[in-house]
Order: C-alpha cells, then sequence, then structure tokens
C-alpha cells in the first residue's frame, strides 16, 4: 500500500481532478499538502484522505519539506511526491532528494524548468530548436536582436508556456520588455526567434526510460497570436490519426528530447512548431502533463480516463498504453469586451447545428467575473471518428457563439 503525497497549492477544479484520480487508485494511501484549508477540497474526496498539511508557501523548499514531514508522521514512509503544476517540478524534486523519496531529481527538473538550460541541452544533442539567447542586459538582447533579427520572442527562463511569453517586433518592443522583466546577472531573459508556422504539442508517457504513449495536438491558431489578441476564441484539435507520414519527424525528434533532458518516468507537454518547409523546432517542455483540458480530450480520444493512467503511471510505475479511436477538439470561449459575461449570443444556433458532436462544455455564466486566463470563460468539446468533422465544428463553434462582456 504505497503512501503518496499530492502538493495541490490550491484547491482549482483542474487540479483536483489529478487528486481524485490518485485517490481512487487501489491501496493508496492518499495525502495533500495545500495552502488552503481542507474545507476547500469536495467533502467525498476529503473523505478519501489519510493526511493533510495546510503551509503558508507550498512552493518553497523548505516550508514544502516540513509539510512532507507532516504527512509522514500521519501515513509512514512516503513512497510517491507528485504534482501537476510546472512551478512545483524542481522544489518536488529537491524534497525527494533531500527525503530519498523516489523520483526526477532536481537537475532533471532543473532541464526542464529552466528553458536556457533546456535549450542548451537542445543544440548539445542536435536537436531542432529556435535560435536563443539568454540576455543579463540590454546590449546583450539588443546584440542578439541584430544577429537574430525580428520577430523575437521575449520570456523568463522558467515561464511556463505561452502565458510568460512576450512577441517583440521591433527595437521599441524590446526595450518594453527589458524595462519590465529586468533582467540582470541571475535574473536573465530569455530570447528566441519566432518560429513562423504552424504551432502543436506532442505529449507523451515515458516510461523506465522508453517512450510508451504519444499524443498530437493541432493548436488553431497558436497560443502566441491568442495571447497578443483577447478577442480570438481558438481551439485545439487531436487528429484521429497521427501515426502517419505528417507527424514523422516529431515522432523521432520528441522522444530524443526528452532522453537528453533526462525524463525516465512521467508525463510530459511538448510544444512544437513546424514551418512552411516542413522542418520543425521544439519550443519548450514541462514535466508534467499539459493543461487547458488536453487531458480530457485525450481521454476522449482514447476512450479512457487519462487522469487515472496519470496516477497508475506516476505512483505504480505501470500503465497500458491506451489506443486512440476518434478525433476530438476543444473551442475556448473568451468574452469580447471587459467586466463580467453579460450575454452568449449563438448558442442556440451552435447547439442546432453540431449539438450532436459535442461530448462536454462549461458554458459562460451571465454574472460570472472575466477570466484571467487565455483559456477564456469557458469551452466546448467535441469529439468524431472523423477528424474533419471536429475540425468543422469548432469553426461552427468559434464563429457563431459569441461572449459578450460588459
Amino acid at each position: 500500500m504505497p503512501n503518496v503525497v499530492f502538493v495541490a497549492p490550491f484547491a482549482m477544479a483542474s487540479t483536483v481532478r489529478f487528486v481524485r484520480a490518485a485517490a481512487s487508485l487501489f491501496g493508496v494511501r492518499l495525502g495533500v499538502i495545500s495552502q488552503e484549508p481542507p474545507e476547500r477540497l469536495p467533502i467525498d474526496l476529503r473523505q478519501q484522505l489519510h493526511g493533510f498539511s495546510q503551509t503558508d508557501d507550498a512552493l518553497g523548499v523548505d516550508s514544502l519539506l516540513e509539510a512532507v514531514k507532516s504527512i509522514e508522521r500521519q501515513l509512514g514512509s512516503i513512497d510517491s511526491l507528485i504534482s501537476v503544476l510546472e512551478p512545483l517540478q524542481v522544489p518536488l524534486a529537491m524534497v525527494r532528494e533531500r527525503l530519498r523519496i523516489r523520483g526526477m531529481d532536481a537537475a532533471t527538473a532543473h532541464n526542464f524548468r529552466d528553458k536556457a538550460t533546456m535549450k542548451e541541452v537542445f543544440a548539445a544533442h542536435d536537436l531542432p530548436c529556435a535560435r536563443h539567447r539568454l540576455c543579463s542586459d540590454a546590449t546583450q538582447a539588443f546584440t542578439f536582436a541584430r544577429s537574430a533579427g525580428y520577430p523575437l520572442v521575449g520570456k523568463p527562463p522558467a515561464g511556463a508556456g505561452a502565458k510568460t511569453t512576450a512577441k517583440l517586433a521591433n527595437d521599441s518592443e524590446l526595450q518594453a520588455f527589458l524595462v519590465s522583466t529586468k533582467p540582470a546577472v541571475g535574473q536573465e531573459v530569455l530570447l528566441e526567434e519566432f518560429v513562423q508556422g504552424r504551432e502543436f504539442s506532442f505529449d507523451s508517457i515515458t516510461l523506465h526510460g522508453a517512450e510508451i504513449f504519444h499524443n498530437i495536438s493541432d493548436y488553431h491558431p497558436t497560443p502566441l497570436l491568442v495571447l497578443e489578441n483577447q478577442w480570438i476564441q481558438w481551439g485545439v484539435v487531436l487528429p484521429r490519426h497521427i501515426d502517419g507520414p505528417p507527424y514523422a519527424k516529431i515522432r523521432e525528434v520528441g522522444p530524443r528530447a526528452l532522453q537528453a533532458l533526462g525524463m525516465w518516468t512521467g508525463m510530459s507537454h511538448m510544444e512544437w512548431f513546424q514551418r512552411p518547409d516542413g522542418s520543425i523546432a521544439i519550443g519548450e517542455v514541462g514535466a508534467r502533463p499539459p493543461g487547458a483540458q488536453f487531458m480530457t480530450l485525450m481521454s476522449y480520444a482514447h476512450d479512457c480516463d487519462m487522469y487515472r493512467l496519470w496516477a497508475q503511471l506516476m505512483i505504480y510505475e505501470q500503465v497500458t498504453p491506451p489506443v486512440r479511436s476518434h478525433a476530438a477538439g476543444a473551442a475556448y470561449l473568451r468574452g469580447q469586451g471587459t467586466g463580467r459575461v453579460k450575454a452568449v449570443h449563438g448558442l442556440d444556433q451552435v447547439q442546432a447545428l453540431i449539438g450532436a458532436v459535442v461530448v462536454e462544455s462549461k458554458l459562460p455564466q451571465i454574472g460570472q467575473p472575466q477570466a484571467e486566463s487565455y483559456e477564456g470563460e469557458g469551452y466546448v468539446i467535441v469529439r468524431h471518428q472523423d477528424t474533419s468533422v471536429v475540425e468543422a465544428a469548432l469553426q461552427t463553434i468559434v464563429s457563431n457563439l459569441r461572449v459578450e462582456l460588459g
């Protein structure tokens, strides 16, 4: 009976779903660490827990260490220490090393978390990625801009995906970025060439050093364009067939990149680009499951519970790779304007046109506040055995459904 600690700083719905999956596994004795009181968790989930520790700082190594020790006093020796949040991966690894808990070590976690180190690893292993430079001052930044040319992408080296990314089109925008980020020695920013092309994800499961499962998702449009335009409602498509020639390069490069970074057992989320000439470039990789409903989408595409599968992987290191049976996709509903949700237009029309392929939705509610995340105020998930049907359904949603803020 493994004793497992799940670090969930906040009881967000997406995180709770992973906690619930871990708690449901046979024989698991689960303890939770959070910055929130246990009452923030659903009552049925609380009844499944065997330990709980509240801490003021779930991201701090010392406070996290003490919280794990608290759970250890409740459960006994800890077998697994897990979380799904990107900023927690290095602190978790450091605590694992101090308490000798099996799992990813700090050096490997750093390879994934520090995007400049990641690019150095890619370069050392001849893996395709964007030209880049870690800059501690304006001189270095403008020197790189002169050599690489605009547009550039700027990000803190420990950023999580597109959320902390800025597209820089000229000297003035680069200067504004440097003023806002204040780079210095030890607090560098990462500048990259802006890769022109389509963007995808490569989500994979590695077990004991071997890639045993992968998923490919196609972004419509790219996340960076979505961030730059708050009015854009965007979508992601998981094609039914992903093992043919169109994705051959990433199927070869993706596992090599994970091996170079040190992935042994875990799930990862890789963002990658396909240029107009067919060449590819890896953007960055997180040593964690994907967000933005991707796990739910993969569950629909494979007729399985990917949340539970992840928990089995991380706790028991045993998993049967699922078989893809459908295409799936999500449309993310983003409000136009500012303020709270005032109205949702076109819902009846969308329901009449594509209601038969809708399998899940979270619709914006009148009065709810504007979302802080680029995922928007709600989403609609569709599924079909034909990829073209999924693509058409998503286009119908984003073209006809409009969320009005005011």
